[in-house]
């Protein structure tokens, strides 16, 4: 009996996974078959519920759906004010959906969904290449069971494009290692170079693995690697820069305004606000920020080493994180004796290279950081806990690797319990019963080695379960409840900082039940006291079917878009911002309006007499307007209401070209100390002293047409 781990050499010519007995072709594609299938009902049932989701890009992909030009650079609204914040590769494929199929939350939401089936199939793909089926299977369930997973692959946000790429990077790469081939090699890098145009630098942090496991595991003489390393470097650069370029060389008078800029500029974005500012906090425009390094407290919460483990971050991916984290170490040791060409050992340096910088990253980057990020964790932890499981199960006549699978399972157990413990009102048996069985299981993996066949299968069969029925449950349950809004969180109500609707106003966090969910701003100081609206009894900051903060009566339940809250929630569905009288802005900031009809109507009319139907501070204000009408909204100031697009003069000069027929009432959050621009709020506070406002549908309407009051 042995007692180490220890591996002999492997030819990395060889095709087959490693020993193991095979399954038939038949059964492997049924149980992949199902497989696919089960994840396709979790991402595609009743996948509507959540409306447009994210409004902010689901009006981006209408303006696609009706002009080439803004599909191509990612337009707010048809008529090419303002970018969105980000690169536009996920808009390029939900805009194509909504010009074939029309627009509907099915057609803006189906697209993410068919990109988690493909990205479940294609870690399956990239998993047994190295550890065979079973491993392959595991990893994929592991990945569709992840709770921010589902979260994202039922939601329009680019995170599901992004994964898709940054799996088929790691499964080329895998490949141009196995063969030594510079073209599997190019094409990992064009897929990471289109994953930076779906979410700039954030793709880049796999670089690191990739390039890593290519130089250390390629075969052939170092020479060779660096020289194809170079050529992929180029196809890099190329394949992530060509549209930037494009963009750069455009005349700045002929094309949108670059959204998330102050200066007109997609370099600017790339570096600054979607850059270098993430991990700083310094990001120009935004509306709030970190405040320090690692250690500190910020605005975007705590960073440190343990920040994805908390209560804000803990649900959404960490349920394995430990356990992938120390199986990297394992795996590493285990295949220290193999030749350097071990292809083992290439999974595990590239696979632990993307969880390790990733999750170094998350912890201690300052900047905007949302619990929705984490699902670019989701595919290394799946892969290490598929390949890690099966390799020690391999191995289990040894007893170092029985030890490791039982403290292993007794870890996973023991954590999903405490994260479990978190929501104690929702289903508190869970816990205990994932405890339970995690701990028996452990026991049973210390003398599966001489338990007969079924029942040694048996015991890993409830290994497996003890480690995947937590993030079910919370995946179950994030999969039953609509989410819409700027910050979505995966798990059941309460289980994270903004709980499962969307933004602030759900859950019992900082945002959700406390100070701004049921306190001083749901139905305290401006929810329901010093700046109480005057509307129908209803709740305050975000109690749409997204928040639980409540309000005390005369709260409003959205009330008019001007001096007021705005018709929308912090966090989704109806609730506002302290109702008529209320604060407005930080509501229009993250939620989307839900027009009455007459305001639709009002906005429709003689729409083909202008360029813009209407005008809003803010790119979720617009949206909701925009999507209504189907008409080009102008979003002033972009995401935050931050960015100088239009500046006074210029909106004052199409206003008086009949550009624009409304103005909604609002001004925004006003001006940051971030150093955006205030030019939204002046042009706002501008129509308001000059023009005569209207009431229709309970939102507060300027006609920029008529005459000057």
């Amino acid at each position: 009996m042995t007692t180490t781990l220890s591996r002999p050499p492997v030819d990395p010519t060889q095709a087959a996974p490693p020993p193991g007995p095979a399954l038939r072709p038949g059964v492997r594609r049924g149980l992949l078959g199902a497989l696919l299938a089960v994840t396709a009902v979790l991402y595609l049932w009743d996948l509507s519920a959540s409306g447009w989701a994210n409004a902010f890009y689901a009006a981006a992909a209408q303006a696609g759906g009706a002009s080439w030009k803004a599909w191509f650079f990612g337009s707010s609204d048809a008529a090419n004010l303002i970018t969105v914040d980000k690169t536009p590769a996920a808009l390029w494929v939900s805009g194509l959906s909504v010009r074939i199929f029309g627009l509907s939350s099915w057609s803006v939401l189906v697209p993410q969904a068919l990109m988690g089936v493909a990205s479940v199939g294609l870690l399956y793909a990239t998993v047994r290449r190295t550890a065979g089926t079973a491993a392959g299977l595991l990893a994929g369930a592991t990945l569709a069971l992840t709770p921010v997973a589902v979260l994202m692959f039922r939601f329009n946000n680019p995170d599901a494009l992004l994964v898709l790429l940054l799996i088929g990077a790691a499964y080329a790469t895998l490949r141009a290692v196995e063969a030594g081939r510079t073209r599997w090699l190019v094409l990992a890098a064009t897929l990471v170079g289109f994953g930076f145009l779906t979410k700039m630098l954030q793709a880049f942090l796999v670089l690191p693995a990739l390039a890593l496991v290519w130089l250390a595991v390629a075969p052939g003489g170092i020479g060779k690697r660096l020289r194809t390393l170079a050529t992929a470097t180029v196809t890099l650069v190329v394949s992530a820069g060509w549209w930037v370029l494009v963009v750069e060389l455009w005349p700045a008078a002929d094309r949108p305004f670059i959204g998330g800029s102050q200066t007109n500029s997609v370099l600017e974005l790339i570096l600054g606000y979607n850059g270098f500012g993430r991990l700083t906090g310094d990001e120009v425009g935004s509306v709030g920020g970190g405040t320090g390094g690692a250690g500190t407290t910020g605005s975007w919460g705590s960073t440190g080493i343990t920040r994805l483990f908390n209560a804000e971050f803990g649900g959404q991916s960490s349920w394995l994180l430990p356990t992938a984290l120390l199986l990297t170490v394992v795996l590493l040791w285990w295949t220290r004796r193999a030749a350097r060409t071990d292809r083992l050992r290439a999974a595990v340096i590239m696979w632990g290279g993307w969880l390790v910088v990733t999750w170094l990253t998350f912890s201690l980057m300052a900047g905007i950081f949302h619990p929705y990020y984490l699902v670019a964790l989701a595919p290394p932890i799946a892969a290490l806990v598929g390949i890690g499981a099966v390799v020690l199960w391999r191995d289990r006549a040894s007893v170092a690797a029985r030890i490791v699978m039982a403290a292993l399972t007794a870890l996973t157990a023991g954590w999903a319990f405490v994260l479990l413990r978190r929501t104690p009102e929702w289903h508190p048996w869970l816990a205990w019963a994932v405890l339970a069985t995690g701990l028996v299981a452990a026991l049973g993996l210390l003398g599966v080695h001489r338990a007969p066949r079924a029942l040694a299968v048996g015991v890993a069969v409830v290994a497996v379960v003890a480690g995947l029925a937590g993030p079910a449950g919370y995946s179950l349950a994030t999969a039953a409840t609509p989410h819409t809004g700027a910050i979505p969180s995966a798990g059941p109500e309460g289980a994270g900082m903004f709980g499962p609707g969307g933004g602030a106003g759900g859950g019992r966090g900082q945002f959700g039940g406390g100070q701004f969910g049921g306190g001083q701003f749901g139905g305290g100081q401006f929810g329901g006291g010093q700046f109480r609206g005057q509307g129908p009894p209803g709740a305050g900051f975000g109690t749409g079917r997204a928040g639980q903060g409540t309000a005390p009566q005369g709260a409003g339940t959205g009330g008019q878009a001007g001096n007021a809250g705005g018709p929308m929630a912090f966090g989704g569905g109806r609730g506002g911002f302290g109702g008529r009288g209320g604060m407005g802005g930080v509501g229009s900031l993250l939620g989307s309006p839900t027009p009455d009809a007459a305001v639709v109507a009002a906005l429709q009319q003689d729409a083909a007499d202008y360029t813009w139907a209407a005008a809003a501070v803010g790119s979720n204000s617009a949206a909701g307007y925009q999507l209504a009408t189907q008409l080009p909204v102008m979003a002033l100031g972009g995401f935050n209401g931050t960015d100088p697009a239009p500046t006074p003069a210029q909106f004052q000069q199409m206003v008086a070209q009949h550009e624009v027929h409304w103005f909604v009432g609002g001004t925004g959050p006003g001006g940051t100390a971030s150093g955006g621009s205030d030019d939204a709020q002046e042009i706002a506070q501008w129509v308001q002293s000059t023009f005569t406002a209207t009431t229709v549908g309970g939102t507060t309407l300027y006609d920029l047409s008529a005459a000057v009051s």
